[in-house]
Order: C-alpha cells, then sequence, then structure tokens
C-alpha cells in the first residue's frame, strides 16, 4: 500500500495529520515548551507544583502550613489529570493515593506544575509509583506543652504524640485537647500554661512519643499531668 492510497482510505489529504497524531504533536510541544520554560515556584506559593521523581516528573499538592520552609516542605503526589474521576480511579492502581504526605526537598521542584509536564509522569507510562519515592513521609505530631505564665521561654512539654499518618487525624485529636483544656490551661500544672501546637514528627526520636492511635488523646494528657502535679 503506497502512502498516497494510505491517505486516502484515511480520508486525510497527502501530509496532513490525523486529529489523533495533532493531539500527539500538541503534547510533545507542550511538554518541550514547559521544559524550556518552567514557571518559578518559591516557597510559600499556592498551586500544584512540579517534581522530580526518579527519572519521572509527578504533580504535586503542597500542604498548607508546610510550604514556606525553603529546603524542605510536604507535599502529596497527584495524578496529572486530577481533579476527573478516570484519574482517581487510575492513580488509586497506580499508587498515587496510598502515599499520602512526604517530605520533598525544594532541590527536586522544577517549579509550577504545567500540563504539558502529564507526558513525562508514570501515569502517562502505565507505571506505578516505585516503592522508593526519594521522599519520607511528612507525618505529624503534637506536643503539649508547660510555659511558665511570666511570659519567660522557660518550660517543658509534657506529652509528644505522634506519628499521625494522616492530618485529619492530628486535627481531630487537637481539637479534642484544646476542649479539654479549655478553662484549664492555667490550673493544671502551677506557674503554668498549658497548651498544644502542631509539630513535625522526628523519626530519629521516635521513643519519645506516645501512639495516638494505641490510647486516647485525652487520657494520656491526664496520665501526663498528673505524673508532674503529683
Amino acid at each position: 500500500m503506497t502512502m498516497k492510497r494510505l491517505f486516502r482510505r484515511c480520508g486525510h489529504a497527502p501530509g496532513a495529520l490525523s486529529r489523533e497524531d495533532q493531539a500527539v504533536v500538541n503534547a510533545f510541544r507542550a511538554t518541550l515548551t514547559a521544559l524550556r520554560n518552567p514557571l518559578p515556584w518559591t516557597p510559600g506559593d499556592a498551586g500544584d507544583i512540579a517534581v522530580r521523581v526518579g527519572p519521572c516528573i509527578e504533580r504535586a499538592r503542597t500542604r498548607p502550613g508546610d510550604d514556606h520552609d525553603p529546603e524542605m516542605i510536604a507535599v502529596a503526589l497527584v495524578h496529572p489529570d486530577a481533579p476527573h474521576a478516570a484519574a482517581y480511579l487510575h492513580g488509586r492502581q497506580l499508587g498515587y493515593a496510598e502515599r499520602g504526605w512526604l517530605r520533598c526537598e525544594t532541590t527536586a521542584i522544577l517549579g509550577v506544575w504545567q500540563p504539558g509536564y502529564a507526558m513525562l509522569t508514570h501515569a502517562a507510562a502505565g507505571l506505578p509509583l516505585p516503592d522508593d519515592l526519594g521522599m519520607d513521609p511528612a507525618h505529624y505530631a503534637l506536643h503539649i506543652e508547660a510555659r511558665r505564665r511570666d511570659d519567660s521561654p522557660d518550660g517543658f512539654t509534657l506529652l509528644r504524640l505522634g506519628p499521625y499518618t494522616q492530618t485529619r487525624h492530628a486535627q481531630q485529636d487537637h481539637d479534642r485537647l484544646t476542649a479539654a483544656l479549655d478553662g484549664r490551661e492555667t490550673t493544671l500544672v502551677p506557674g503554668h500554661r498549658v497548651f498544644v501546637r502542631y509539630m513535625p514528627f522526628d523519626v530519629s526520636d521516635h521513643q519519645r512519643f506516645a501512639d495516638p492511635y494505641e490510647a486516647d488523646a485525652v487520657a494520656l494528657l491526664t496520665d501526663a499531668v498528673t505524673g508532674v502535679t503529683a
């Protein structure tokens, strides 16, 4: 079959591209444009970013409040076609939905996400995300601290809770502990004010943390306060 007959059979004039082929060409051009002209990203900027994961580039969502550090931020990898339903299902098949929040070095960030990067993702190649992403889990922890009421920096940590594998669980315990302290912040520990704050979970210091999934957070706080005031 000659090329001339092939084009006639497909209903195109010689030299014309099919609709599918034109879409591929457009996507390739968009990829080149994104690589040659990355959109700058700086810590604290809102919006999705492009992150290097092995030989690929992935779309990542930054975690509000953990996106200001110039060296390390917290991100979650998302399917390049999010938020479409098909992308969600495809993403679950390839492991995008299982990783949760991750610690990402800012040196791995190319810039703001552009659709042109989509062709360079694991999803575009139909490949699952690798086991080793080069990023550790970015879990939250809660610190319940007692600070002196004379505004001096002196004080101590009553209780450390972590790691929380999901942000919403940390938020739930934070709210419960804050409610339990309401009206009692300055009376639980004489001369101190007790409060709860978020902290990154330090894996190297894990032995100092109580597992929030094994016991009730309010009960753990009660035990900690009893141990100090007994």
